[in-house]
């Protein structure tokens, strides 16, 4: 008699966080107990922020994944400004209604972007237990910041990075049997991801980015969404001018990918797009590249510049030379890879001169990756059958006020001594 699987929704908004769900749901797929119901939202189902739910067609087309389970749009229509407040209550509606009517026995849920809050908060309010991936970083420049820690309150099941932020969920009340800390999915991306060549990537683009035509620079820059954060317009002009001075003094082409759903980020790709449409063979812009164009261009990069995680979080796996802008990512582990500036022309100039120099770019080659994990997506994935497998599993959690075990507390204490 077959064994009846238990539905597992898995929740994907942005283009970064389906390159890091990807290889989970592929083995979801392959389940003997779970059945994987993957919800497509955000800005996968927007024009203007490259409608990337063509490449999960692609992917759920080719047999990598299971097909799309449901396309739940939650963004205003392009080019109207909208609070986001106002975004967040209208995902919370349509997560609400998503999971009163097909009641999956959980969700999985990646990051820390205002709707996946919103999904967590709906989940929880229907009492459909949840497991969340990448709690306990601290990103002081956005709102992501409380979001997250709001969802690891909201959740069961925990899927840290690293043995810092495992360490921070349980002194944030999480019980350690709840907390598996099983390395970054997006360290097993590039070790595991077929990755183009420079020709290949080049001809993809229709940008040379081959080894003949000299260095490039890989930029992705977000709006920051902090309390009293510079507006993102302002910012975006201060990098655009150092990416111009230090192009030309380095003798550097640049690759721009385009900004997230956070309000100002269609501002920022208009200027990015304007700035790259006017230097034809010097610079290039694309909404989205998709995972594998990503991680390809990365490891090819003589610098990775801007303030998204991937500069942070992925860079190091890489030993490529980044340059972090501003406060987005403050508060996240950085390695001896990535410079810190502040979001202005002159500090964002001084830093690249410095990324770029063969002294910084040998130096970033020897950092090791507090990432890295061992068959990261196949860990969660067992853990999640094991866990839903519990009758148990989503009762009413307690707060922990028990110490944070010792084995923890050394590998957290080693780690932070290695970055």
């Amino acid at each position: 008699m077959p064994v009846s699987k238990k539905t597992l929704a898995v929740l994907t908004s942005t283009r970064a966080e389906y390159g890091l769900l990807r290889p989970v749901l592929q083995k979801l797929a392959a389940s003997g107990s779970l059945a994987p119901a993957l919800v497509v939202t955000g800005a996968h189902l927007a024009a203007q922020y490259g409608e990337t739910v063509r490449e999960i067609e692609a992917d759920a087309a080719g047999g990598v994944i299971a097909p799309i389970a449901a396309r739940l749009p939650i963004l205003p229509a392009a080019g109207a400004a909208e609070p986001t407040a106002e975004t967040a209550a209208r995902a919370l509606a349509v997560f609400n209604a998503y999971f009163a009517a097909h009641r999956p026995a959980a969700v999985l849920l990646l990051g820390d972007r205002y709707e996946i809050f919103a999904a967590a908060a709906a989940a929880a309010l229907a009492g459909i237990p949840i497991a969340h991936i990448s709690g306990g970083d601290v990103t002081l420049g956005a709102a992501d910041d409380w979001y997250r820690h709001c969802i690891t309150k909201m959740a069961h099941l925990h899927f840290p990075s690293c043995a810092v932020y495992a360490q921070r969920l349980v002194r944030m009340g999480e019980a350690p049997e709840t907390v598996h800390c099983v390395g970054g999915l997006g360290d097993e991306n590039i070790r595991g991801l077929l990755k183009l060549s420079r020709g290949m990537l080049s001809e993809s683009l229709g940008f040379d980015l081959s080894e003949s035509a000299g260095r490039f620079g890989l930029v992705t820059f977000h709006p920051e969404t902090a309390p009293g954060a510079r507006a993102p317009e302002a910012q975006m002009a201060g990098l655009l001018a150092a990416l111009e001075r230090v192009g030309e003094a380095e003798g550097v082409r640049w690759l721009l990918t385009g900004a997230n759903a956070d309000a100002g980020g269609e501002a920022v790709n208009r200027m990015a797009a304007a700035w790259a449409a006017a230097r034809p063979g010097r610079a290039a812009f694309f909404v989205s590249l998709g995972a594998r164009r990503y991680l390809s261009a990365m490891q090819y990069a003589a610098v990775v510049a801007g303030n998204s995680s991937s500069g942070v979080v992925e860079t190091p796996s890489f030993g490529v030379p980044a340059v972090n802008i501003g406060r987005r990512q403050a508060g996240r582990i950085r390695c001896g890879n990535v410079i810190c500036c502040d979001a202005s022309e002159a500090a964002i100039e001084a830093a690249l001169h410095t990324a770029l120099s063969p002294a910084f770019a040998a130096a970033a080659k020897q950092v090791q990756s507090p990432y890295r994990g061992e068959d990261t997506s196949g860990q969660i994935v067992r853990i999640l059958e094991q866990a839903l497998a519990d009758p148990a599993f989503g009762a009413p959690k307690g707060f922990y006020d028990g110490p944070v075990p010792e084995a923890l507390a050394r590998a957290a204490a080693q780690q932070a001594e290695t970055v």
